[in-house]
C-alpha cells in the first residue's frame, strides 16, 4: 500500500465515483432502499478489501445479490434479509475453513457465461418499474411484475420517468464507447437530478430522504426462532457471493500480471463482511466485477484502492445524504438498464454457441433457469447438465477392440487352431459406471470360443461398477464355459477388483499374467489339456554337446 499511494487513492476515488450511483440503484432493487446500499458499499467494501484474497478486488451491493433478495423480501422482510445476509457470512467463513475455494475452477464457462446472460436480463427486467414511473406490482417473479408494471404504465403513461431512464442508459452506454475514462453514470444522474430540481418534476420520483451518516451497529433485527427457516435462503446467498467474488477475483486476475488472488482467504473476507454489513443495515455484499474491472484499469495496485473507494463512500453517506435523496428512482433505473446491457458479452457468447452443441445446451438452460427459477438453482442446473454431458463424452472415449494374437513361436498351422478358440481385447479408456454397460454387452456378446484374453494395460480409470459389471460379464462367460484371462492389471484395478471379487475370476490356477505373450500360453496350456489342440511334442533328446554344458 505504500509502493505508489497516489495512484491508488486517484483509483479508489473513481471507483467511488461509478459505485455511488450502482450502490444507490441496487439498494433500492433489493427492497431495503438506498441507504442499505450506501451502507453495504462502505462496511463490507472495507472489510473485504482488508480480509479478503484479492488485493484488487471491490466488493459491494451487487445485481446478482439483489436477483436472489427480492424473494427474500418479499417471504420474510427487511429483517429477513439482514438475517440472511449475516448466516451467509458465517457460512462463507465456514467455507474458508474448509479450503473450498479451490473448487471455484471446476465451473465451466459455459455455465459462467448463462448465469452472466441471464443475471442481466433479471437486473434489466427488475428496472421495469422504476424506469415506467408506477409503483412496483406486488409478487417476486421479476417476469410477471414487469408484465404488471407496463399493463400500469398503459393505463396512466409517466413519459417523465421513461424520459430520464432512456436518456440515462444511452448517455451511459455512448459515452463509455467514446470515452472509457469519463464516469458518465454519474454525469449522467447529476443532470437527471439538476433537471428534476429546476423544472420541479412531480412525475420524477426521488428516491427518498437518506441518513446522514451509518446507523449504530445492532442485532435487534436477529430472532433466533426464525434461523431454522432462513437457513435455505442463507445457503443460497452464500453459495452465490462464493461464486460471484471468486469469479470477479479471477477476472481481477486475468487482467493484470503478477496479482493472483488466494480463494480460501477471499472466502474468509467476504465472509466477514457480510457478518458486518447487516449490522449496520446494509444487504449482503460480494465481489464486484464491474466496480473492480475500473480499479483495475484506473492503475491500483493494492487494497488501498477498494479502502478508498469505501472511504469516499462513507463521506458521502456522512456529508451528500440530502443531495443524494433527490435523485430520481428512474435515472439509477437508467444506470441499471445500462449496467445490464454491458454484461452481455456478446462475443462470448457466440464463442460459446460455435464452440460445441453441449456447450450451447449449458449457456442456454443456464441462463433460461436464471430467468425462471433462482440463480442457485441455475447454477445446479447448469453444473449437472454439464457433468453429464461431459461423462456422456467420457464414455464414448472407452473402446473395446478385438486384436489380432501374436504369431510368436507357433506354426502357421498351430496359429489357426488357436484364432478359432482364443480370442483377444483391449480395453481402451475408462471402464466406469458412464461406459461399462456398453462393455458388457460387447463382452458377452463373444462368438463361440473357448478362450477370451482381457488386455488391461490400457484402462485408465475404473470404478467399482465397472468391476462390478466386469465381474458379471465374466461369470456369464464362465458358464457358457469360456474361460477369462487378464493381462497386466495394474496395482489399482487390482484393488478395485479384488473388493467385488472379479480378481480371483480373472486369474488361471491361482496366477495373473503380467504380459499378453504369457496369457496366450495359458491359454493354449488349457487348450492342450481340453484336447483342443494336438498334444505338445516332446523335447527332443539333449545332443552330446548340450548335455556338456550342463
Amino acid at each position: 500500500m505504500r509502493r505508489d499511494p497516489r495512484r491508488d487513492l486517484l483509483a479508489g476515488l473513481t471507483v467511488a465515483i461509478v459505485a455511488l450511483p450502482l450502490a444507490l440503484g441496487f439498494g433500492v432493487s433489493s427492497g431495503l432502499g438506498a441507504a442499505a446500499g450506501l451502507a453495504t458499499a462502505v462496511v463490507a467494501g472495507a472489510l473485504a478489501a482488508v480480509f479478503g484474497g484479492s488485493t484488487l478486488q471491490v466488493s459491494g451491493p451487487t445485481g446478482a445479490m439483489t436477483v436472489v433478495l427480492v424473494p427474500i423480501v418479499s417471504a420474510y422482510g427487511p429483517t429477513g434479509v439482514l438475517t440472511v445476509g449475516l448466516m451467509a457470512g458465517v457460512l462463507l467463513v465456514a467455507l474458508a475453513a474448509l479450503r473450498a475455494g479451490r473448487y471455484m475452477r471446476y465451473v465451466p464457462a459455459p455455465v459462467v457465461e448463462g448465469f452472466t446472460l441471464g443475471i442481466a436480463c433479471v437486473i434489466g427486467l427488475q428496472q421495469i418499474p422504476n424506469a415506467l414511473g408506477v409503483p412496483k406490482p406486488e409478487g417476486d417473479r421479476v417476469l410477471v411484475v414487469a408484465w404488471r408494471a407496463a399493463e400500469a404504465f398503459v393505463r396512466n403513461p409517466n413519459w417523465t420517468a421513461v424520459g430520464f431512464a432512456v436518456t440515462v442508459a444511452v448517455v451511459m452506454l455512448a459515452g463509455t464507447r467514446w470515452r472509457p475514462s469519463l464516469p458518465f453514470s454519474l454525469l449522467a444522474v447529476v443532470a437527471a437530478t439538476a433537471v428534476a430540481q429546476l423544472f420541479a418534476l412531480e412525475a420524477a420520483t426521488p428516491i427518498g430522504d437518506l441518513p446522514a451518516g451509518l446507523p449504530a451497529p445492532s442485532l435487534a433485527f436477529l430472532d433466533p426462532g426464525s434461523l431454522s427457516t432462513l437457513f435455505a435462503p442463507a445457503v443460497a446467498v452464500a453459495a452465490l457471493a462464493a461464486l460471484e467474488s471468486l469469479l470477479s477475483a479471477s477476472v481481477a486476475d486475468g487482467m493484470t500480471v503478477g496479482h493472483r488472488h488466494d480463494p480460501d482467504r477471499e472466502l474468509f473476507g467476504q465472509g466477514l463482511a457480510n457478518i458486518a454489513a447487516p449490522l449496520f443495515g446494509g444487504v449482503p455484499a460480494t465481489g464486484a466485477i464491474a466496480r473492480t474491472a475500473v480499479n483495475v484499469r484506473t492503475g491500483a495496485g493494492s487494497r488501498l484502492a477498494a479502502l478508498a473507494h469505501a472511504a469516499v463512500l462513507a463521506a458521502i453517506v456522512f456529508a451528500a445524504a440530502p443531495l443524494v435523496s433527490r435523485i430520481p428512482l428512474a435515472a439509477l433505473a437508467g444506470v441499471l438498464l445500462a449496467t445490464a446491457i454491458r454484461m452481455v458479452e456478446t462475443g462470448s457468447l457466440r464463442a460459446m454457441a460455435k464452440a460445441t452443441r453441449s456447450d450451447a445446451l449449458i449457456l442456454v438452460l443456464t441462463a433460461v433457469a436464471t430467468l425462471a427459477l433462482d440463480l442457485v438453482y441455475a447454477v445446479i442446473i447448469g453444473l449437472a447438465v454439464a457433468g453429464v454431458l461431459a461423462l456422456r463424452a467420457v464414455a464414448k472415449q472407452a473402446r473395446f477392440d478385438q486384436v489380432p494374437l501374436d504369431q510368436g513361436d507357433h506354426s502357421a498351422e498351430e496359429h489357426a487352431l488357436l484364432a478359432e478358440h482364443i480370442v483377444a481385447y483391449r480395453i481402451d479408456g475408462p471402464l466406469f459406471f458412464a461406459a461399462a454397460h456398453r462393455f458388457l454387452l460387447e463382452l458377452t456378446d463373444v462368438a463361440d470360443v473357448r478362450v477370451v484374453i482381457l488386455r488391461m494395460s490400457r484402462i485408465s480409470t475404473m470404478d467399482a461398477t465397472g468391476a462390478l459389471l466386469l465381474k458379471d460379464a465374466v461369470d456369464k462367460l464362465r458358464r457358457r464355459g469360456i474361460l477369462v484371462l487378464a493381462s497386466a492389471i495394474r496395482p489399482g484395478q487390482r484393488q478395485v477388483l479384488d473388493s467385488v471379487g472379479a480378481l480371483e475370476l480373472l486369474r488361471h490356477e491361482g496366477r495373473e499374467y503380467a504380459t499378453t505373450p504369457e496369457a496366450i500360453r495359458a491359454a493354449r496350456d488349457h487348450l492342450h489339456t481340453a484336447g483342443l489342440l494336438p498334444a505338445l511334442p516332446s523335447p527332443p533328446p539333449p545332443t552330446a554337446g548340450q548335455e556338456a554344458a550342463r
